[in-house]
Protein backbone atom coordinates (compact mmCIF):
# COMPACT_ATOMS: atom_id res chain seq x y z
CA UNK A 1 0.00 0.00 0.00
CA UNK A 2 1.30 3.45 -0.94
CA UNK A 3 0.83 6.86 0.65
CA UNK A 4 -0.67 9.93 -1.05
CA UNK A 5 1.05 13.32 -0.82
CA UNK A 6 -1.81 15.80 -1.10
CA UNK A 7 -1.73 19.20 -2.77
CA UNK A 8 -1.35 21.88 -0.07
CA UNK A 9 -4.65 23.63 -0.84
CA UNK A 10 -5.35 24.04 2.91
CA UNK A 11 -3.07 24.17 5.98
CA UNK A 12 -4.35 20.71 6.97
CA UNK A 13 -3.30 19.10 3.69
CA UNK A 14 0.15 20.74 3.53
CA UNK A 15 1.90 18.12 5.66
CA UNK A 16 -0.67 15.36 5.24
CA UNK A 17 0.56 11.92 4.19
CA UNK A 18 -2.61 9.94 3.62
CA UNK A 19 -3.14 6.21 2.99
CA UNK A 20 -4.19 5.49 -0.58
CA UNK A 21 -6.60 2.63 0.33
CA UNK A 22 -5.93 1.09 -3.10
CA UNK A 23 -5.61 -2.35 -1.52
CA UNK A 24 -9.15 -2.26 -0.08
CA UNK A 25 -11.82 -4.04 -2.15
CA UNK A 26 -14.97 -3.49 -0.04
CA UNK A 27 -16.19 -0.63 2.16
CA UNK A 28 -19.06 -2.51 3.86
CA UNK A 29 -18.22 -5.04 6.59
CA UNK A 30 -19.84 -8.45 7.02
CA UNK A 31 -22.84 -7.78 9.32
CA UNK A 32 -22.58 -11.06 11.22
CA UNK A 33 -18.96 -10.31 12.23
CA UNK A 34 -19.45 -6.76 13.52
CA UNK A 35 -20.14 -5.34 17.00
CA UNK A 36 -20.90 -1.75 18.00
CA UNK A 37 -18.03 -0.25 19.97
CA UNK A 38 -19.16 1.79 22.96
CA UNK A 39 -17.04 4.83 23.74
CA UNK A 40 -16.27 5.68 27.36
CA UNK A 41 -14.78 9.16 26.97
CA UNK A 42 -12.19 8.05 29.54
CA UNK A 43 -14.87 7.69 32.25
CA UNK A 44 -15.44 4.71 34.56
CA UNK A 45 -18.75 3.23 35.75
CA UNK A 46 -19.19 6.14 38.20
CA UNK A 47 -18.82 8.69 35.41
CA UNK A 48 -15.48 9.88 36.76
CA UNK A 49 -12.59 10.61 34.43
CA UNK A 50 -9.92 7.94 34.96
CA UNK A 51 -8.03 8.39 31.68
CA UNK A 52 -7.19 11.86 30.42
CA UNK A 53 -7.10 13.07 26.81
CA UNK A 54 -9.86 10.71 25.57
CA UNK A 55 -13.20 11.90 24.20
CA UNK A 56 -15.30 12.41 21.10
CA UNK A 57 -14.30 10.63 17.93
CA UNK A 58 -16.19 9.04 15.09
CA UNK A 59 -18.52 6.13 15.86
CA UNK A 60 -16.80 2.79 15.23
CA UNK A 61 -17.80 -0.84 14.83
CA UNK A 62 -15.38 -3.53 15.98
CA UNK A 63 -14.74 -6.54 13.73
CA UNK A 64 -14.57 -10.04 15.23
CA UNK A 65 -11.12 -11.31 14.22
CA UNK A 66 -10.24 -15.02 14.22
CA UNK A 67 -6.82 -15.11 15.93
CA UNK A 68 -6.98 -18.86 16.63
CA UNK A 69 -7.34 -20.21 13.05
CA UNK A 70 -8.64 -23.51 14.49
CA UNK A 71 -10.68 -24.72 11.47
CA UNK A 72 -8.05 -27.30 10.54
CA UNK A 73 -8.05 -28.66 7.01
CA UNK A 74 -11.03 -26.56 5.82
CA UNK A 75 -9.99 -24.40 2.83
CA UNK A 76 -11.19 -20.80 2.72
CA UNK A 77 -11.41 -18.27 -0.10
CA UNK A 78 -10.48 -14.62 0.42
CA UNK A 79 -13.63 -12.65 -0.41
CA UNK A 80 -12.54 -9.08 0.40
CA UNK A 81 -9.68 -7.03 1.86
CA UNK A 82 -11.17 -4.42 4.21
CA UNK A 83 -10.31 -1.45 6.43
CA UNK A 84 -10.64 -1.89 10.19
CA UNK A 85 -11.09 1.38 12.15
CA UNK A 86 -9.86 -0.19 15.41
CA UNK A 87 -6.49 -1.52 14.16
CA UNK A 88 -3.60 -0.43 11.94
CA UNK A 89 -3.54 -3.56 9.73
CA UNK A 90 -5.94 -4.50 6.95
CA UNK A 91 -8.31 -7.44 7.49
CA UNK A 92 -9.44 -10.17 5.09
CA UNK A 93 -12.90 -11.76 4.97
CA UNK A 94 -12.74 -15.54 4.49
CA UNK A 95 -15.52 -17.75 3.12
CA UNK A 96 -14.88 -21.34 4.27
CA UNK A 97 -15.88 -24.38 2.23
CA UNK A 98 -18.31 -25.45 4.98
CA UNK A 99 -20.20 -22.12 4.78
CA UNK A 100 -18.58 -20.34 7.76
CA UNK A 101 -17.24 -16.79 7.52
CA UNK A 102 -14.49 -15.10 9.51
CA UNK A 103 -12.10 -12.17 9.50
CA UNK A 104 -8.32 -12.61 9.75
CA UNK A 105 -5.47 -10.10 9.80
CA UNK A 106 -4.49 -9.72 6.15
CA UNK A 107 -0.83 -10.49 5.39
CA UNK A 108 1.14 -8.59 2.74
CA UNK A 109 0.48 -10.01 -0.73
CA UNK A 110 -2.88 -11.67 0.05
CA UNK A 111 -5.25 -11.27 -2.90
CA UNK A 112 -9.00 -11.62 -3.36
CA UNK A 113 -9.87 -15.09 -4.68
CA UNK A 114 -6.79 -16.68 -3.12
CA UNK A 115 -7.25 -19.85 -1.05
CA UNK A 116 -5.86 -20.16 2.48
CA UNK A 117 -6.00 -23.07 4.90
CA UNK A 118 -4.97 -23.83 8.48
CA UNK A 119 -3.63 -27.15 9.81
CA UNK A 120 -0.51 -29.10 10.65
CA UNK A 121 0.01 -30.57 7.15
CA UNK A 122 -0.53 -27.51 4.94
CA UNK A 123 2.05 -25.77 2.75
CA UNK A 124 3.92 -22.83 4.36
CA UNK A 125 2.45 -20.24 1.97
CA UNK A 126 1.28 -16.67 2.64
CA UNK A 127 -1.94 -16.66 4.68
CA UNK A 128 -1.73 -20.31 5.76
CA UNK A 129 -1.63 -21.04 9.51
CA UNK A 130 0.37 -23.97 10.86
CA UNK A 131 2.42 -24.98 13.93
CA UNK A 132 5.94 -23.57 14.27
CA UNK A 133 7.25 -27.16 14.12
CA UNK A 134 6.10 -27.40 10.46
CA UNK A 135 7.38 -24.01 9.26
CA UNK A 136 10.84 -23.88 7.56
CA UNK A 137 13.57 -22.05 9.49
CA UNK A 138 14.10 -18.46 8.42
CA UNK A 139 10.44 -17.98 7.45
CA UNK A 140 8.74 -14.68 8.28
CA UNK A 141 5.47 -15.19 10.23
CA UNK A 142 2.88 -13.15 12.14
CA UNK A 143 -0.06 -13.67 14.54
CA UNK A 144 2.07 -16.05 16.64
CA UNK A 145 0.64 -17.78 19.71
CA UNK A 146 2.42 -17.48 23.06
CA UNK A 147 0.49 -20.42 24.52
CA UNK A 148 -1.02 -23.27 22.43
CA UNK A 149 -4.68 -22.80 21.58
CA UNK A 150 -4.96 -19.32 23.07
CA UNK A 151 -4.80 -17.49 19.73
CA UNK A 152 -2.19 -15.26 18.13
CA UNK A 153 -0.69 -12.57 20.38
CA UNK A 154 2.62 -11.56 18.75
CA UNK A 155 3.08 -9.46 15.56
CA UNK A 156 -0.48 -8.31 14.81
CA UNK A 157 0.02 -4.60 14.01
CA UNK A 158 0.68 -3.12 10.57
CA UNK A 159 3.96 -4.16 8.96
CA UNK A 160 5.16 -6.30 11.88
CA UNK A 161 6.57 -9.82 11.58
CA UNK A 162 8.51 -12.45 13.51
CA UNK A 163 11.35 -14.56 12.11
CA UNK A 164 11.67 -18.24 13.01
CA UNK A 165 15.37 -18.81 13.74
CA UNK A 166 15.76 -22.25 15.32
CA UNK A 167 14.04 -25.29 16.82
CA UNK A 168 15.33 -27.58 19.58
CA UNK A 169 13.77 -29.91 22.18
CA UNK A 170 10.19 -28.90 21.32
CA UNK A 171 10.96 -25.18 21.58
CA UNK A 172 11.22 -22.63 18.76
CA UNK A 173 13.44 -19.52 18.87
CA UNK A 174 11.85 -16.35 17.47
CA UNK A 175 13.24 -12.93 16.63
CA UNK A 176 10.54 -10.48 17.75
CA UNK A 177 9.57 -7.20 16.02
CA UNK A 178 11.50 -5.32 18.73
CA UNK A 179 14.70 -7.32 18.07
CA UNK A 180 14.24 -9.41 21.21
CA UNK A 181 15.04 -13.13 20.93
CA UNK A 182 12.71 -15.44 22.80
CA UNK A 183 11.48 -19.04 22.87
CA UNK A 184 7.96 -20.37 22.30
CA UNK A 185 6.67 -23.94 22.27
CA UNK A 186 6.84 -25.25 18.71
CA UNK A 187 3.23 -26.54 18.89
CA UNK A 188 2.09 -22.88 18.89
CA UNK A 189 0.44 -21.73 15.66
CA UNK A 190 1.64 -18.91 13.41
CA UNK A 191 0.49 -17.48 10.08
CA UNK A 192 3.00 -17.23 7.23
CA UNK A 193 3.89 -13.76 5.94
CA UNK A 194 4.17 -10.24 7.37
CA UNK A 195 1.22 -8.05 8.37
CA UNK A 196 -0.17 -5.76 5.66
CA UNK A 197 -0.18 -1.93 5.54
CA UNK A 198 3.52 -1.50 6.35
CA UNK A 199 3.33 2.19 5.35
CA UNK A 200 1.11 2.94 8.35
CA UNK A 201 4.11 4.17 10.37
CA UNK A 202 4.82 6.87 7.74
CA UNK A 203 1.31 8.41 7.79
CA UNK A 204 0.98 12.04 8.91
CA UNK A 205 -2.37 13.30 10.22
CA UNK A 206 -1.77 16.85 8.93
CA UNK A 207 -4.04 18.66 11.41
CA UNK A 208 -5.26 18.48 15.00
CA UNK A 209 -8.87 17.88 13.96
CA UNK A 210 -7.98 14.53 12.44
CA UNK A 211 -6.78 13.36 15.86
CA UNK A 212 -10.10 14.48 17.34
CA UNK A 213 -11.89 12.26 14.79
CA UNK A 214 -9.89 9.39 16.28
CA UNK A 215 -11.08 10.24 19.80
CA UNK A 216 -7.80 11.82 20.93
CA UNK A 217 -7.98 15.13 22.83
CA UNK A 218 -5.09 17.60 23.12
CA UNK A 219 -2.39 16.46 25.54
CA UNK A 220 -1.02 18.98 28.03
CA UNK A 221 2.76 18.89 28.54
CA UNK A 222 3.78 18.13 32.12
CA UNK A 223 6.21 21.09 32.33
CA UNK A 224 3.34 23.45 31.44
CA UNK A 225 1.33 22.36 34.52
CA UNK A 226 1.36 23.65 38.08
CA UNK A 227 3.10 21.73 40.92
CA UNK A 228 -0.30 20.58 42.22
CA UNK A 229 -1.01 18.82 38.90
CA UNK A 230 2.31 17.14 38.08
CA UNK A 231 5.77 16.60 39.65
CA UNK A 232 7.38 18.29 36.62
CA UNK A 233 5.13 21.38 36.86
CA UNK A 234 5.85 24.80 38.32
CA UNK A 235 9.09 26.74 38.66
CA UNK A 236 10.06 30.31 37.85
CA UNK A 237 9.89 31.14 34.16
CA UNK A 238 10.15 28.32 31.66
CA UNK A 239 11.67 25.65 33.88
CA UNK A 240 12.73 22.40 32.22
CA UNK A 241 10.92 20.27 34.79
CA UNK A 242 13.81 18.20 36.15
CA UNK A 243 14.13 14.46 35.55
CA UNK A 244 11.25 13.05 33.45
CA UNK A 245 8.69 11.27 35.61
CA UNK A 246 5.06 10.22 35.53
CA UNK A 247 2.17 12.01 37.19
CA UNK A 248 2.49 9.58 40.11
CA UNK A 249 6.18 10.48 40.54
CA UNK A 250 7.70 7.32 38.99
CA UNK A 251 10.93 8.14 37.14
CA UNK A 252 10.68 7.60 33.38
CA UNK A 253 13.22 7.32 30.54
CA UNK A 254 15.77 4.92 31.98
CA UNK A 255 14.30 3.43 35.15
CA UNK A 256 13.52 -0.27 34.77
CA UNK A 257 9.86 -0.96 35.48
CA UNK A 258 9.74 -4.65 34.52
CA UNK A 259 9.33 -7.09 37.44
CA UNK A 260 12.78 -8.59 38.23
CA UNK A 261 11.33 -12.11 38.60
CA UNK A 262 8.75 -12.10 35.81
CA UNK A 263 7.64 -15.60 34.75
CA UNK A 264 8.59 -15.10 31.10
CA UNK A 265 12.22 -14.09 31.81
CA UNK A 266 13.37 -17.67 31.23
CA UNK A 267 11.90 -17.54 27.70
CA UNK A 268 13.88 -14.44 26.72
CA UNK A 269 17.30 -15.24 25.24
CA UNK A 270 18.41 -11.66 24.56
CA UNK A 271 16.61 -8.40 25.22
CA UNK A 272 15.69 -5.82 22.59
CA UNK A 273 18.25 -3.35 21.30
CA UNK A 274 18.15 -0.08 23.23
Amino acid sequence: MALKKLKPVTPGTRHRLAPSFDDITSSKPEKSLVNTKKKTGGRNNNGRMTMRYIGGGHKQKSRLIDFKRDKAGVPATVKTIEYDPTRSARIALLFYADGAKSYIIAPTGLKVGQQVVAGSDVAPEVGNALPLSKIPLGTVVHNVELKPGRGGAIARSAGSFVQLLARENGVATLKMPSGEMRTVLEVCTATVGSVSNADHMNESVGKAGRSRWKGKRPRTRAVAMNPVDHPMGGGEGRASGGHPRSRKGLIAKGKKTRHPKKYSDRQIISRRKK
